[in-house]
């Protein structure tokens, strides 16, 4: 008799614990986007992405190249000869996957670029996000947008506009 007592009291204080927490959730990339210092950060780095793929495509482009007039003259070369192309032809071919490496690599200059400049607006993001929660009094705050396993959220908990008006306003 007393366990089931306790037990129906600890249910009860149990199920008066989770009735006051408070759930929002945002759509973060909306936040982002609507941050006009992302939108230049991300416009630069699509300009620089673009520039070193052109690069990149032009130095396949070459060893595309060296590759045709080799098979072309290859009747006409000596075996030596046909060795340092192809040896030519492989170098390049490293060089390329190298330089593809360095620029678009998980270490890359791609990615450290993105770190340098959207990673201190997300922080601003996210410290708007936790001002948010702390004003309001919510105890979680998810992004609807992201493989947080939400697979049910009542639109009267999008909080994604309250968070973009704490951001105008500094």
């Amino acid at each position: 008799m007393k366990k089931l007592i306790s037990t129906a009291l600890f249910a009860l204080l149990f199920s008066g614990l989770s009735l006051a927490q408070r759930v929002a959730y945002v759509d973060l990339t909306a936040i982002l986007e609507s941050v006009p210092e992302y939108n230049k950060a991300q416009e630069q780095l699509d300009r620089l992405a673009t520039q070193w793929r052109q690069e990149i495509a032009q130095a396949q482009d070459d060893i595309k190249g060296l590759y045709s007039k080799y098979q072309a003259e290859q009747v006409m070369l000596s075996e030596e000869m046909k060795r340092q192309r192809e040896e030519e032809i492989m170098n390049k071919e490293k060089e390329v996957r190298e330089q593809q490496r360095l620029k678009f690599g998980p270490e890359g200059e791609l990615f450290k670029k993105r770190e340098e400049l959207v990673k201190p607006i997300q922080d601003k993001v996210y410290a708007a996000i936790e001002r948010f929660a702390e004003d309001k009094g919510f105890e979680y705050v998810f992004d609807k947008g992201s493989a947080s396993g939400m697979l049910f959220a009542d639109k009267k908990y999008d909080k994604t506009e309250d968070v973009k008006a704490i951001l105008k306003r500094g």
